[in-house]
């Protein structure tokens, strides 16, 4: 079974950076497509990059490039997002998705939300002005 928890959302100021984490098990890791996602409330969740494995490419959304980076990291199983210089816009909450199939990344770079197969709960991140 495969399993995605997210952790580190906070509140923090504007300017401020945040690192979160999704922890992964029961799956290849180096076999899979993994994205952060975000939802605003009352909104489609909406992509915000992606990492295609067997292309070994990551993919950002326009909104967070320059300010967002994912990490893989292969021994620990575990997939950081690290947000910089956040904004009160950014306020969401920010889930991790993984495609088993190493997928989802090509069709929408940044990740086709109809093709992840497994979602963690996601963390509430909250920025001030």
């Amino acid at each position: 079974e495969v399993r995605l928890v997210e952790s580190g959302g906070d509140l923090v100021q504007a300017g401020s950076s945040l690192r979160l984490s999704c922890a992964t098990s029961g799956v290849f890791f180096d076999e899979m497509a993994v994205a952060w996602f975000r939802e605003f409330p009352g909104k489609e969740r909406e992509g915000l990059l992606c990492v295609d494995t067997s292309d070994a490419t990551t993919y950002y959304a326009d909104s967070v490039k320059g300010r967002f980076t994912i990490y893989k990291n292969n021994d620990g199983n575990t997939v950081d997002l690290q947000m910089n210089g956040l904004k009160p816009e950014d306020s969401a909450t920010y889930y991790c998705a993984v495609d088993v199939y190493d997928r989802a990344c090509l069709p929408c770079r940044y990740g086709c939300y109809e093709l992840f197969g497994s979602w963690g709960q996601g963390t509430q991140v909250t920025v001030s002005s």
